[in-house]
Order: C-alpha cells, then sequence, then structure tokens
C-alpha cells in the first residue's frame, strides 16, 4: 500500500515538524469561513465563563439552601448573574441597532470565546435578536461546554491561543469586558497594550462592565501614581455599570469611525 500524501497523513500533521501548517490552518479557514459569511466587523464580549443566567442561579441557591452545601457560594453566583443578563441584553440591543442599518453587509456581528457564562450570555442575546454571531472556542483540559446560541457555521474551534486572539482582534471594532478571571484580564492587557503601543491603529471602544468588579482588581490610578502608565491611559477605556451607556457609547463610535471604513480586507 502507498503511503498517504504528506497532508493527508496524521502522523506528519500531527507532528512537531507540521506545527507551522496548524498555525496557518488557524488562519485560513476562519478566513475562509469569515468570506462566506461576509464577517468584516465585529463586537466583541469577554467576561467570565463561570457566571450563570439568573434563572440557573436562583436553582443553584434554592439546592444549595436545600442541602446545606456551599450556600454563601451560590448565593455569590446568583449575585454576579446581573452580570450574564447585563451581557444578554447589551448583545440584543447591539445586534437589532446593526440589523437595522443601511449597509447591507452584516456589520457589527457579536464575537465570543465561545464558551458558557458572559460568552454564553453575549451569543444568546445575538441569537435571540435573530443576528448571526461568532464563537471562537479553545481546546483546554476543562470539560468541552455546548454553547448551543452561536450561527452553526461560525462556530470556531482553536488549539493555538494566539491565533484565537489574533481573529478576536483583526475583526474587532468594539469590545466589552464583563468580569473575570486569568483569561479575561489576558485579553484585556493585550488590547490595552495594542492600543496603547499605536500597534492597533484603529479607532475602538473599550468598555469594562462592572465598576465595583473593575476598580477593585485593577488599581489602574495606582499604575499613573507609580508611573507605570500615563495618566492619558486611563482614557484608553470606559468604565460603567449602565447599559444604556454602554450601548450608546458603543454605537456612536462606530458610526463615527468605523461605519464609513471598510472592515479589513478578507
Amino acid at each position: 500500500m502507498a503511503e498517504p500524501k504528506a497532508y493527508l497523513n496524521p502522523r506528519f500533521i500531527e507532528s512537531r515538524d507540521a506545527r507551522a501548517l496548524r498555525i496557518l490552518a488557524e488562519y485560513l479557514e476562519p478566513l475562509s469561513r469569515f468570506q462566506r459569511q461576509r464577517i468584516q466587523d465585529t463586537i466583541v464580549f469577554m467576561g467570565s465563563a463561570r457566571l450563570k443566567s439568573r434563572e440557573a442561579a436562583l436553582a443553584a441557591v434554592v439546592e444549595a439552601e436545600k442541602t446545606g452545601i456551599a450556600v454563601e457560594s451560590a448565593r455569590t453566583v446568583l449575585e454576579l448573574s446581573e452580570y450574564y443578563e447585563a451581557a444578554r441584553t447589551l448583545a440584543h440591543r447591539l445586534t437589532e441597532w446593526s440589523k437595522n442599518l443601511a449597509d447591507e453587509d452584516r456589520r457589527f456581528v457579536i464575537c465570543t470565546g465561545g464558551g458558557p457564562g458572559i460568552m454564553e450570555a453575549a451569543n444568546r442575546g445575538a441569537s435571540e435578536a435573530k443576528g448571526y454571531n461568532v464563537g471562537l472556542t479553545i481546546s483546554i483540559p476543562n470539560e468541552e461546554f455546548d454553547n448551543p446560541y452561536i450561527s452553526r457555521e461560525l462556530h470556531l474551534h482553536f488549539h493555538y491561543f494566539f491565533m484565537r486572539k489574533f481573529w478576536f482582534i483583526y475583526l474587532a471594532k468594539a469590545v466589552v469586558l464583563f468580569p473575570g478571571g486569568f483569561g479575561t484580564l489576558d485579553e484585556l492587557f493585550e488590547i490595552l497594550t495594542l492600543v496603547q503601543t499605536r500597534k492597533m491603529r484603529k479607532r475602538i471602544p473599550i468598555i469594562l462592565f462592572g465598576q465595583k468588579f473593575w476598580s477593585e482588581i485593577i488599581n489602574f490610578d495606582a499604575l499613573v501614581r507609580y508611573g507605570t502608565i500615563s495618566p492619558e491611559d486611563v482614557d484608553l477605556f470606559h468604565l460603567t455599570d449602565s447599559l444604556d451607556d454602554a450601548y450608546e457609547i458603543i454605537t456612536r463610535e462606530l458610526i463615527e469611525h468605523s461605519i464609513a471604513i471598510p472592515g479589513p480586507v478578507l
């Protein structure tokens, strides 16, 4: 039996020698999907995978109180469920706004990391507004999670974090970050660094939703005081607790700085 062609040989494709091909595939395969679906502009939602909908959080509190196990933890999850519902509502409103634009192309599509929590909430809000939405999932040791709200043809799966981040940022025209952990913080600081160093020159509103959380987790004033960032660097983002405020800032910025400007050439 003849040896398989190199590109059909799993032993080679999965080897260290073919790593460059796998990385290239995580650029070219998403590119082909985005071209087919005419996706050039996204609004990216980031945040914790651990947050739950109010309905699920309430059910967890009832169960915890019944068993007497992890009651305080369940109540904290219920308190934080407001961010799930906020992400769902904001994604719904932005999707409706985008669908009503005169431009016939699908612009400003909701994009998330494709997982549970805030990601599910944003995909869910966009889906409930009957809009296309993107999920860029990553393979990690945790149990696989099915986010049923992502548009099927726009659900992509990545191995390399840096290729997933590339697609987050390359198409993004706005970013909304809700409370989250290491992953969310990593994404926030990478975006801020790209803007601060002007490696990303496009105008992009960055919204940090949840003032109490962000002000407690990151002491931006201390960074200014110690001189490790400039005073004007704190103007790179906007802190808010208001859905109306976030919606108004994002839509105003997109109208003024993105609608008349073509998206990236895919």
